[in-house]
C-alpha cells in the first residue's frame, strides 16, 4: 500500500502493531524532542506516524547520512574560499552601486592538495583535506537579513513555517537508529530542526550538548529522578498489556499506540544516549585530533551519532557576522572550525563512513567586497546576498574542485549560479531523491522542500 500524501517514499506496514513489535522503534523518536510535551496526531497523518523504519531511497543514493555545520552570521566568501587576486590593485577604490571602498582580503590563498583547490591561509588544516572538498562559489539569494536568510537556508522558505532540511530527510529515509532519534540538533535555532506541518515525529531532537555534561543535562528529562529502570520496565510492560486489552475489547487507538511507543524509546535512550554523547570514550588521540574546544567536541559527537545510525545531525557553528575587525575576528572563527572540520573529514574517511556521509559547511549569505571608510585594521564587511559560498565533502560529491564563479571583486555571480533551492535539490539527489517528488500533502496541496524551484547541480556529483 502507498500513501498518496507522500508519493512513493512512505510504505505502510501490513500490521502496524506487528511493525512496532518487530522494530522496537515505531513512534519512539518523538520522545527525544517532545518528551515533556503533549503529543496529538490527526487521523490524516496516522499512516506516516509509525514510519521511522529505514528504507531505501527511490533513486541511486550516494549518501546515507548528513552532518550540516551551519556557520551562522554569514562568513565572508572573499576571505575563505573565493580568491580575488585582482582586488589588490583596486584597494580603496569605489565600486559602482556599492557603499564604501574596495577591501581586498588580507589573507593569502594557497593551491592545496593534488587538485590545487584554492583555500585561504586561515584554514591550514582544511588545506590538507582539499582533495575531499567541493566548494560552491556561486551561491546567491535575495535576502541580506540574518533571520529570513537563515530560515531560507534551513527550510527553503524565508517567510512560511516549513519543515527543515533534516525533517524532510528523515521523512524520506526513516532512520537506521533503533535507540536514538534520526535527526539530532546540536544547538541552533528552532528553524534548523523544525518539522512544521510534517508530523512531529520528524522534527529535530534538540540537545544542549557540551563536553563533560551528564546525559540528563544534554537531553531534558532523559532519566527519571523518581523511578528505577527496573520499575520503569515493569510500568511500560503493564501499559502495553492494558493497551492490548483496550484494542481487543474497545478499539485500536493510534494516539495511544504512538504515545506508548514514545515511552519505549525514551526508556531505551537512557542507555543509548548516555553512550552516544559521552566523547570521553574516544581515545586520547582522537580527541586531540578534534581539539578540546566545544565545537571540536560537537563534531566528534556528530561522528559518534552518525556511526550509530542517526540520519541527520545539525551542528550550530555561528559567530561569523564580521562588520568590523575582520583581520583578527575571521581568523579566530576559522581557527575554531578548521581543525575540527578537517578531523571530521579524515576520521570519517578512516572509518569508511565518508562515502556515505555528506558534510555541508556554510552560512546564510556572503559579505560585501567593500568596507566603510578606508581600509585599516578595524575594517569589516557588510551583508551581501548576491554571492557567497559553501563547501561539501563526502556523500558522493566530487572532491578537489570548485563550482561556479563570481566576478573579479566577488560581488555578483558570473557563471553557474546556484540558489538555495538548487543546493537543497542537489542534497536530496545525493540522498537518492528527486526533489520534485518528495512531497507531503497539507492544506489541500503538495508541499516540497524546494517549493516550485530548484535544479540539481549534476557537475558536483561523483
Amino acid at each position: 500500500m502507498k500513501d498518496s500524501s507522500c508519493g512513493n517514499y512512505v510504505p505502510t506496514p501490513n500490521s502496524r502493531r506487528e511493525f512496532l513489535r518487530q522494530t522496537g522503534l515505531g513512534m519512539g523518536a518523538l520522545a527525544f524532542g517532545t518528551m515533556v510535551s503533549e503529543y496529538m496526531v490527526s487521523d490524516a497523518h496516522a499512516e506516516v506516524m509509525a514510519n521511522l523504519k529505514p528504507r531505501k531511497a527511490p533513486l541511486a543514493a550516494k549518501a546515507k547520512h548528513v552532518i550540516h555545520i551551519f556557520a551562522g552570521g554569514a562568513p565572508s566568501h572573499l576571505d575563505t574560499f573565493d580568491p580575488k587576486p585582482k582586488m589588490k590593485e583596486l584597494a580603496d577604490m569605489s565600486a559602482s552601486g556599492m557603499n564604501g571602498v574596495l577591501f581586498p582580503t588580507p589573507f593569502e590563498f594557497k593551491k592545496s592538495g593534488k587538485s590545487g583547490l584554492e583555500i585561504s591561509e586561515i584554514f591550514p588544516k582544511l588545506q590538507g583535506v582539499a582533495d575531499e572538498m567541493c566548494v560552491i562559489r556561486s551561491l546567491h539569494q535575495d535576502l541580506p537579513a540574518h533571520g529570513p536568510a537563515a530560515k531560507l537556508m534551513h527550510t527553503g522558505s524565508a517567510i512560511l513555517s516549513k519543515p527543515s532540511l533534516g525533517a524532510w530527510v528523515l521523512y524520506g529515509l526513516g532512520t537506521e537508529s533503533q535507540d536514538l532519534p534520526g535527526f539530532v540538533s546540536l544547538g541552533g535555532s528552532s528553524d534548523a530542526r523544525a518539522s512544521a506541518f510534517l508530523p512531529s515525529l520528524f522534527q529535530g531532537a534538540n540537545t544542549s550538548f557540551r563536553p563533560g555534561a551528564p546525559a540528563n543535562k544534554i537531553i531534558a528529562n532523559l532519566q527519571s529522578e523518581f523511578t528505577t529502570q527496573d520499575a520503569q520496565r515493569k510500568q511500560l510492560d503493564l501499559v502495553r498489556q492494558l493497551n492490548e486489552r483496550h484494542m481487543q475489547t474497545v478499539q485500536k487507538d493510534e494516539q495511544l499506540e504512538a504515545r506508548i511507543e514514545s515511552f519505549e524509546l525514551a526508556f531505551r535512550m537512557q542507555t543509548a544516549a548516555t553512550d552516544a554523547f559521552d566523547i570521553s570514550k574516544e581515545s586520547e588521540k582522537t580527541r586531540e585530533m578534534y581539539g578540546k574546544s566545544d565545537l571540536g567536541a560537537k563534531l566528534l559527537c556528530a561522528r559518534r551519532l552518525v556511526e550509530r545510525g542517526v540520519r541527520f545531525v545539525q551542528v550550530d557553528a555561528g559567530g561569523w557576522d564580521h562588520h568590523t575587525n575582520l583581520f583578527t575576528a575571521i581568523a579566530g572563527k576559522a581557527e575554531a572550525i578548521d581543525g575540527p572540520a578537517a578531523a571530521l573529514i579524515a576520521d570519517l574517511k578512516q572509518r569508511g563512513l565518508l562515502d556515505q556521509t555528506l558534510i555541508i559547511w556554510g552560512g546564510e549569505f556572503g559579505r560585501t567586497p567593500t568596507t566603510a571608510g578606508r581600509v585599516n585594521q578595524a575594517s569589516g564587511r557588510d551583508h551581501h546576498s548576491k554571492a557567497f559560498c559553501c563547501w561539501m565533502a563526502g556523500g558522493g560529491v566530487k572532491g578537489g574542485m570548485h563550482y561556479g564563479e563570481t566576478d573579479e571583486i566577488g560581488s555578483q555571480v558570473a557563471a553557474d549560479g546556484v540558489d538555495v533551492h538548487d543546493l537543497h535539490a542537489t542534497i536530496l539527489r545525493l540522498l537518492g531523491f528527486d526533489h520534485t517528488k518528495l512531497t507531503f500533502r497539507y492544506n489541500g496541496r503538495d508541499f516540497r522542500l524546494t517549493d516550485n524551484f530548484g535544479k540539481v547541480v549534476d557537475k558536483v556529483i561523483a
